[in-house]
């Protein structure tokens, strides 16, 4: 029997289909398989203030992006702690350097890019995860060049898929465009933080409700598509295949 879900009050016509935990420091990482519309997704609740939230590129040890779950796992086991929650965590070149905005514990690596292009990431508006000692933020990319907080980690991407409880004005219902696509959201005052996968291909307009109509989140941002992963202990998920840029996880301590 599953435990009682925080989504169950979102959505009546919402099927939950599996429910994990993985214990953290304080709180669990509550992670859960849906069904929206006849879509499935997995979705995974983390508090920001209970919770340790970091940015993953580049394994200085052996002068390479980290590239999987599986490295970023062996350098924190090294530093006494483990992995205990993983997904890619933005779009990057073919060297696997950051497209956009990227700082790690306080120190930019890329800058943030504010200008139009071509792809997903220039379709704007776009934003900036923004991660801080006890809350975590998506924040439209205008608005955080005006606003310029001070990030421990940050991670750019696009596009923008929930600005201010609205969906991105160029997304349509009826688009031929499916992908396997994820993301996160996050809530008005940064504690509660959603991330989630597609299991199948979906559209930009039906993965952008999932957060603003099911998770009820006023932002939310992008983070890629067709290659995305996750590791999520509590769902028995863990993707490896090509190797990634910029990695979010979950740190907890290795006792």
């Amino acid at each position: 029997m599953l435990r009682s879900s925080p989504l169950r009050r979102f959505l009546p016509a919402l099927v939950i289909l599996a429910a994990g935990t993985v214990q953290g420091h304080a709180d669990a990482i509550d992670c859960q398989r849906i069904e929206f519309e006849g879509d499935r997704y997995s979705v995974c609740q983390v508090d920001a203030s209970q919770q340790e939230i970091r940015l993953f590129l580049n394994d200085d040890r052996k002068d390479r992006p980290f590239g999987s779950f599986d490295n970023v796992a062996e350098q924190l086991h090294a530093e006494g702690k483990v992995l205990r929650f993983g997904m890619n965590a933005g779009m990057y070149h073919q060297d696997r350097s950051p497209v956009g905005l990227y700082v790690e514990n306080g120190k930019q690596i890329a800058p943030l890019i504010t200008r139009d292009g071509p792809g997903n990431f220039g379709l704007l508006p776009n934003g900036v995860f923004c991660i801080r000692e006890t809350r975590a933020d998506v924040i439209e990319t205008l608005r955080f060049q005006r606003e310029a907080p001070e990030c421990r980690f940050a991670t750019q991407s696009g596009p923008m898929l929930v600005i201010d409880s609205e969906l991105h004005p160029r997304f349509l219902p009826k688009s031929d465009s499916r992908y396997i696509r994820n993301g996160v959201g996050t809530d008005k005052d940064g504690r509660n933080i959603w991330f989630a996968i597609s299991e199948a291909p979906v559209t930009f307009h039906a993965f952008g409700r999932l957060f603003r109509d099911v998770l009820r989140l006023p932002q939310a941002l992008y983070f890629d598509g067709n290659i995305s992963k996750l590791f999520a202990p509590g769902l028995g998920r863990h993707d490896g295949g090509l190797p990634m840029g910029p990695i979010v996880g979950v740190v907890g301590d290795g006792s």
